[in-house]
């Protein structure tokens, strides 16, 4: 970052000195998550991380926290009065955005356990981005009313980066600038931007996408951001400055130690001035500025908004008041404040003991139920809390974690035990094997066979069942019916194939079917009479041919009703005729031959 607009950006209340200050003090307590670094890399920048920083490296916001926090206020008696670089409502997130930060840390915490994504350190960057979304200037959905835009990264004092997007983001065609509250370059924003808000849309400018976007990015490489050394090379994989890291990390600690939400719009805005603010560009120092508010403070104070007494210009060359001749009192000696303990080194991990079935099934397209777990072990076979697994997808598969991942890395808790996220099945049947590995450890792999079952192919529809013919269908008792019943079931118009249908020959009302005991049967396999079919199911063209039906002995009018698996009803009405009655015997015309009786005497 350029020189020259880190001095512009620190005018007002936020002067060089007070900064310095802010910093000593903050460094003196070693608060909580505060960092503390070498003279030599206060003095140089250490190794850039890869890969480009989220904002370009475009300038940022370095007004610091004021040092009476809601939960550590300045102790009376010290013997050097800090100003105050903000009022207590510093400690006020709009409630748009603190919703998103949440929302966000939430979202990630589901997905990357072992990041431990805080949404204290979201709030810490958007603060030095954009003072919040410039205060909370928001609507309804998240999308900032004005656009955040950073300067052109035309390497004049920035970093030089052609355009990337067309426009499409920063309006500029011609180089790429920041956008949004999370100060996105459209390139970055292009590979990490998120739908946090469930709208369809990725909206660098939206504080519900861009947060989201944010925690992803600062997750990357399987950081685990409660480990200090991970935490640093997230933000400085946002913005390469030490100095960056320090404010970020003072902001980060006021956060995590009191905050509270106030309404949009009503934010505390960073004090800045010139043009080339990155919150705007043209607000300068005017009251309601798109770019700044100034801070309440006494006439002829930076910040005041009020010329100085001497009626010189507030500008960058003002020499600073010169000190009381009479030095301060020196403070009481008090003994150094405790440093906050530090978590021992997790023990040696010997052995993963897979715990739950060593092999899981899911269908195509669904999840596993099954969640993966494993148990550091020592040597001695106790749990190992804080070692970090590996769970890693190994062969062809469409398989993937939350994220489209094929590896996560999860910390193990107090019981040693470490629990991948839910896997997703994708959409190809298969097998593959899920490998856990204990980073850092000679420990073998504790794997899991994975299966992925084909989804079984949807039913076949119908809507429709008709009758191919509208022949009366009659027959005699006791014989069988000439035409066979033919019928086609159809689909939004076209011919449904393999639908399942039931014949059932039935009396009754319709509505309300009862399987007739005597008239029309169908015979099985062993010439029975049966007066229901199931398997029964129209053939490629949609079209089913019912076997030949019989009749018994009865005559009359009988209903027979197919039914088809979606519900469709279709009642063929079958008419049996009485048998016709055999007609009697033609009386003999031939004459009988005489009988041969015995004559009697």
């Amino acid at each position: 970052m350029a020189a020259q607009f880190g001095r512009r950006l620190r005018k007002g209340a936020t002067a060089t000195t007070v900064a310095a200050l802010v910093v000593a003090a903050l460094s003196a307590s070693e608060a909580p998550g505060s960092t503390s670094l070498p003279a030599d890399e206060r003095a140089a920048e250490a190794t850039d991380p890869p890969g480009t920083a989220v904002t370009g490296n475009s300038p940022y916001f370095t007004d610091l926290p004021p040092l009476n926090t809601p939960n550590r206020p300045n102790k009376p008696g010290t013997s050097i009065d800090l100003p105050v670089v903000a009022g207590p409502a510093e400690a006020g997130i709009p409630a748009t955005v603190l919703a998103a930060y949440k929302r966000a840390e939430n979202t990630v915490r589901a997905s990357q356990p072992g990041c431990r994504l805080p949404w204290q350190l979201l709030a810490a960057i958007g603060k030095v981005e954009s003072g919040q979304a410039r205060g909370g200037r928001v609507n309804a959905n998240g999308t900032t009313l004005t656009p955040i835009l950073g300067p052109q990264l035309n390497g004049v004092g920035f970093a030089n980066i052609s355009d990337t997007d067309d426009g499409a983001y920063d309006g500029d065609a011609t180089h790429d600038r920041a956008v949004g509250p999370m100060q996105f370059i459209p390139s970055t924003w292009a590979t990490w931007g998120r739908d946090g808000n469930a709208d369809g849309r990725k909206d660098p400018n939206n504080i519900y996408d861009a947060a989201l976007a944010a925690g992803r990015y600062l997750c990357a490489h399987d950081r685990d951001l409660s480990q200090q050394d991970d935490l640093d090379q997230a933000i400085l994989g946002y913005n390469r400055s030490r100095e960056y890291l320090r404010t970020v990390m003072s902001w980060f600690d006021y956060y995590r130690r009191g905050n509270h939400e106030v309404p949009d719009g009503a934010g505390v805005l960073p004090v800045t001035t010139g043009p080339d603010s990155h919150v705007g560009g043209s607000g300068g120092n005017r009251p309601g500025g798109r770019g700044a508010t100034t801070p309440p403070s006494s006439p002829g104070r930076p910040g005041s908004g009020k010329p100085p007494e001497s009626g010189k210009p507030d500008d960058d060359t003002t020499p600073p008041a010169k000190p009381p001749k009479t030095p301060p009192a020196k403070p009481p000696t008090t003994p150094p404040p405790a440093k906050p303990p530090t978590d021992p080194a997790p023990a040696p991990v010997a052995a993963l003991e897979r715990l739950g079935s060593a092999s899981v099934t899911a269908t195509e397209g669904e999840r596993f139920s099954d969640r993966l777990r494993v148990r550091a072990k020592t040597a001695a076979g106790k749990a190992v809390p804080g070692a970090k697994v590996q769970f890693q997808i190994v062969g062809d598969t469409a398989a993937r974690f939350p994220g489209a991942a094929t590896r996560v890395v999860v910390t193990t808790g107090v019981d040693g035990i470490a629990t991948a996220p839910v896997l997703g099945a994708g959409g190809r049947p298969g097998s593959f094997v899920v490998h856990a590995k204990a980073l850092g450890a000679a420990a073998r792999t504790a794997d899991f066979a994975a299966t992925v079952k084909a989804k079984p192919a949807p039913a076949p529809r119908s809507d429709a069942l008709v009758r191919t013919s509208d022949k009366e269908l009659t027959a005699r008792a006791g014989g069988s019916f000439a035409d066979t019943v033919e019928v086609k079931a159809t689909y939004k118009g076209k011919a449904a194939a393999g639908v399942g249908v039931t014949a059932t020959m039935i009396t009754g009302d319709a509505d309300k079917p009862v399987q007739n005991d005597k008239g029309p049967y169908f015979e099985d396999a062993d010439g029975k009479a049966v007066r229901t079919l199931t398997a029964l199911k129209t053939g490629a063209d949609g079209l089913l041919k019912l076997p030949v039906i019989h009749t018994d002995g009865n005559a009359g009018t009988y209903k027979l009703r197919l039914t088809t698996a979606d519900g469709v009803v279709l009642v063929v009405e079958l008419t049996v005729t009485a048998a016709t009655t055999a007609p009697p015997a033609e009386p003999s015309t031939t004459p009988s031959a005489p009988s041969s009786a015995t004559p009697t005497a």
